[in-house]
């Protein structure tokens, strides 16, 4: 009976949603678009792109030939929306935000929010400065990169140092120099801030520093060897020496090159697949110059195909990335001339993406390859390991199955002052950084951790029932760092809730004199108990308590520091930056401000009196 009731309810659900998307076919244009697959509750199910709309959400009505992935999407639709966009390259660009944007359960998915480090040459001064640059490309100079790692940037600009002499200081510290600093004398700089160096030898530092990473390398190298030589022919050994060194240096960087041929600017990208999963390897190469490699790991159905997972990768990967004007790849794709014509459209350049098959671009492609098969074995390996531990977890647990998403929390404050909850989140992949949540503590008194516990899970999981979120974003498993009181507490406003066994809860208290190793766990209607000291679970789970510990206390020091530098005058509606400034600058500081009386404040430049009346009235109302 439970079955046919089952089956009832899917065939239901399947025809609600072809309903939907029959509705939706009757007055959808034949223009290029994107569209929304929307869940009963909001959720953002699925975001794809068309050349015909219409002919596009048609091809979901023959639900017998669809995949049972989009079977499922197509029972969870309860609405659909739609944009227009004059061109498919237009749709393609707009879907790929989107994506990157909501995170829809059905979509190939990268997660990827990092932007890449680069090397910056700055402009704005007589003597430039070098230095590592993340984010927005705001301050005047000339940028290197994209590198794939800070110890890229860090390695090359060390190397930059050694070999063209050029300064990292900044320009504050510059000015206050009256001898040279300890740059100087490891020779990774001129000092210039002293007078070490003329203008126009300095010059000649950053022009050898910007012909280098324009890939003109030899020549530089070339220039430096006939320096050393006449150096050596003048007996000035020192000189001599020194040309050698930064040589060396020039060399030292060549050498790290896993691949050194002349490419250009040009992004080398390869995807492998094993078991379900994928793995994409970027190198970045810019002036022929290898300038690193990453790994990615996209989310996807086992049953994808290569070309399908590639084409999306490449669409959400440039979104935030710096498109090179020209990119090869292993795999052809179908939609190659579409994407070529919506990067070209992102940089307002040709873009040229290639998947060669033959020669010393293919043997570039292999090499990537082979990059990308090891990295995915490595992965695999390790969700190998990483699945074991989550299903040894479920057992000591007595979970049904293997927790696929586990929420822990933790509280932090100094004497009751700046209260903070923290919710730290990890799954299958690890820790899900952009799930982590702070609570401000309003309610609670000072000290009582109970009270403390009992708001963040009250404001935490009624906020979860208000939203009607979907089931992936609820715990299958909730750790907190307490004993038997926490315990207590959380399961008294769960059961308020009446969300109590919607998920295990586990308390996990540390041991005598806090010593990791001899943690005591508690779960209700079970008997305390320990894990062995060497158990690979309760490594995890230390793993897992200490990550939340640390976001609670690095989420109070925030908070600490923000109540140690904010005024007393921040509160007065009408004082902005200029004339808090004024008033501090007259009186003092801000309890002076605070004592002072009205005749007293009327005084202060730009302050009027009635806004000295004002702000009387907000320190002695």
């Amino acid at each position: 009976m439970v079955d046919e009731d089952q089956n009832r309810h899917e065939e239901t659900s399947i025809q609600d949603g072809l309903r939907v998307i029959a509705e939706a076919i009757k007055t959808l244009p034949l223009s290029p678009g994107v569209y929304r697959m929307i869940a009963e509750n909001g959720e953002v199910l699925y975001v794809g792109k068309a050349k015909s709309l219409r002919k596009r959400v048609v091809s979901y009505t023959n639900f017998a030939a669809l995949p049972i992935r989009l079977q499922r999407m197509v029972s969870r639709t309860r609405t659909m929306e739609f944009i227009t966009t004059h061109t498919e390259a237009e749709a393609l660009l707009l879907e790929s935000n989107l994506i990157k944007k909501l995170q829809p359960h059905y979509n190939i998915l990268l997660k990827d929010n990092k932007s890449f480090p680069y090397i910056l040459l700055r402009d704005n001064h007589d003597f430039p400065q070098i230095l590592k640059h993340r984010g927005k490309q705001k301050k005047d100079g000339t940028y290197y990169g994209p590198f794939a790692s800070a110890g890229d940037v860090n390695r090359t600009i060390a190397i930059l140092q050694r070999a063209f002499l050029l300064r990292n200081c900044s320009d504050s510290y510059f000015t206050q120099r009256t001898r040279p600093c300890l740059q100087y004398h490891i020779k990774r700089c001129t000092a210039p801030c002293v007078g070490k160096v003329s203008l126009k030898q300095y010059r000649e530092q950053v022009q050898g520093a910007e012909d280098f990473m324009n890939g003109k390398s030899r020549a530089v190298q070339e220039r430096f060897s006939k320096a050393m030589q006449e150096a050596s022919k003048k007996q000035d050994y020192e000189t001599a020496a020194l040309y050698r060194d930064r040589i060396r240096a020039l060399t030292s960087i060549q050498a790290q090159q896993d691949i050194n041929v002349d490419v250009g600017d040009m992004d080398i990208i390869a995807l492998v697949q094993d078991h379900g999963r994928s793995c994409v390897q970027v190198f970045f190469f810019r002036s022929g110059r290898n300038l690193g490699n990453k790994s990615y790991f996209p989310r996807h159905d086992v049953n994808e195909e290569e070309g399908a997972v590639l084409s999306a990768f490449l669409a959400q990967f440039y979104q935030s990335k710096h498109v090179p004007k020209n990119i090869l790849i292993s795999h052809k794709l179908e939609d190659v001339a579409l994407l070529e014509e919506a990067l070209g459209d992102m940089v307002k350049s040709k873009v040229t993406i290639q998947t060669p098959q033959r020669g010393k671009r293919k043997r570039l492609i292999d090499f990537v390859s082979r990059n990308a098969s090891e990295a995915l074995a490595r992965h695999l390996a390790s969700s190998a390991s990483k699945t074991k531990i989550l299903e040894a977890m479920a057992e000591l647990f007595d979970m049904e199955e293997p927790p696929s998403r586990i929420e822990v929390y933790d509280n932090s404050h100094i004497s009751g002052t700046n209260m903070v909850g923290a919710m730290i989140v990890a799954g299958e992949e690890g820790f899900i950084k952009n799930a982590y949540r702070k609570f401000n503590i309003k309610q609670a008194s000072a000290s009582d951790d109970y009270a403390m516990m009992r708001e963040v899970m009250l404001r935490r999981f009624k906020r979860m029932i208000n939203e009607n979120n979907s089931e992936e974003l609820w715990p299958d498993l909730v750790l907190i760092d307490g004993g038997k009181g926490q315990l207590g507490v959380c399961k008294e406003v769960l059961e308020d809730l009446g969300i109590l066994d919607r998920f295990t809860l586990v308390a996990i208290a540390k041991g005598p004199d806090r010593n990791a190793g001899r943690e005591k766990f508690f779960m209700d209607n079970k008997v305390e108990f320990q894990l062995p000291i060497n158990d690979p679970v309760l490594h995890y789970l230390q793993n897992l308590r200490d990550e939340a510990h640390s976001f609670a206390i690095g989420s109070h020091r925030k908070r600490r520091k923000k109540d140690m530098i904010s005024s007393p005058l921040d509160g007065i509606e009408g004082i902005g930056a200029r004339r808090k400034k004024a008033l501090l600058l007259h009186f003092g500081s801000g309890k002076a401000v605070s004592e002072a009386g009205v005749d007293d404040l009327e005084k202060v430049e730009g302050i009027s009196r009635n806004l000295a009346k004002k702000i009387y009235d907000f320190f002695h109302s």
